[in-house]
């Protein structure tokens, strides 16, 4: 596997890999810092942290910085622009991420013995079905460098406390005030939520939440994003430069 260096001053990540992490002849795909082309977007890079459905760290994940295409990044700025004129921000919880990350949650699915973050992620979904059922897959978006995972905060945004490892957790569909808190405004769910409450069109999310979700939306869309309908935080850009290719660099600031 053929790796590139990354800077942390306007970060470039140059690499030639392809489908399952084996080399790929061409194009060399390069991936920036979200922070270089706009330093006011809000990051939140959960699975840099143990607050993730896995409940640790996970692999690729060497420092929690949100990496993106160029052309991804520059759309996000757009979306911000609008936001913050009105008193709002981004906050990004994933952006690309590694083969290596998406092989760790594949393999995850499988350990039956292991329901440490169930409570919050998944409380009403069997694990075993989780992969079945299109939770968990082997390729993502997020590994070609142009999907993002993200919300909308109030300006000025609270900052997220430390999630610590074994306290008690909150179903990710609670009312607001009850789950993990993130600073987000109401979208009826949080993060990675393993419920058909997360999609985006549930009939069962309504009011204020119904409302930001499709806020979301149509800022996504009109910066040129396309969203899926089972996830309101996940959000591709229509213009990807690499639409088939899945990278394998881990998320680590180079020197």
């Amino acid at each position: 596997m053929r790796r590139a260096a990354l800077t942390l001053c306007g970060l470039v990540v140059a690499a030639l890999l392809g489908p399952a992490g084996t080399a790929a002849a061409a194009p060399r795909p390069r991936l920036v810092a979200l922070s270089s082309v706009d330093s006011t977007i809000i990051q939140d890079i959960r699975y840099a942290t143990p607050h993730n459905f896995t409940g640790r760290v996970v692999p690729g994940y060497q420092a929690p910085l949100c990496l993106l295409t160029a052309p991804a990044a520059r759309a996000l700025h757009r979306v911000q622009q609008n936001l913050t004129r009105r008193g709002y921000s981004l906050k990004v919880y994933d952006c690309y991420r590694p083969q290596r990350a998406v092989d760790r949650f594949v393999a995850w699915s499988r350990d039956s013995g292991d329901h440490t973050m169930k409570a919050e992620f998944y409380p009403e979904v069997d694990k075993s079905r989780l992969f079945d059922e299109g939770y968990i897959a082997r390729r993502s978006g997020h590994s070609r460098g142009s999907t993002v995972d993200l919300t909308i905060v109030k300006l000025p945004a609270e900052p997220t406390r430390t999630y610590r490892p074994g306290e008690p957790l909150a179903s990710c569909y609670a009312p607001r005030a009850q789950r993990f808190p993130d600073a987000s405004i109401d979208m009826g769910t949080g993060f990675d939520c393993f419920d058909e409450r997360a999609h985006t069109l549930d009939p069962r999310i309504t009011g204020t939440a119904h409302a930001d979700r499709l806020w979301l939306k149509r800022l996504m869309e009109g910066a040129g994003f396309t969203g899926i309908p089972e996830e309101w935080w996940h959000f591709t850009y229509r213009r990807e430069p690499y639409p088939d290719t899945y990278f394998d660099v881990p998320v680590s600031p180079g020197r």
